[in-house]
């Protein structure tokens, strides 16, 4: 398979935007807020540990 057509294949498959992507369970605020609490709570974490500095 040569370069040029495996970039073909996925400009191909990029455009088309079927498959995939949005679920309509996922809600990006529910995902984005449980990040940032992961964050918050391991950078807790890290100064709990960290309290001679």
């Amino acid at each position: 398979m040569s370069l040029t057509s495996t970039a073909h294949q996925l400009v191909t498959l990029a455009s088309e935007g079927g498959g995939g992507g949005n679920h309509e369970s996922l809600s990006p605020y529910l995902t984005g807020g449980g990040a940032f609490l992961a964050l918050m709570f391991l950078l807790w974490v890290t100064t709990r540990f960290n309290r001679d500095r």
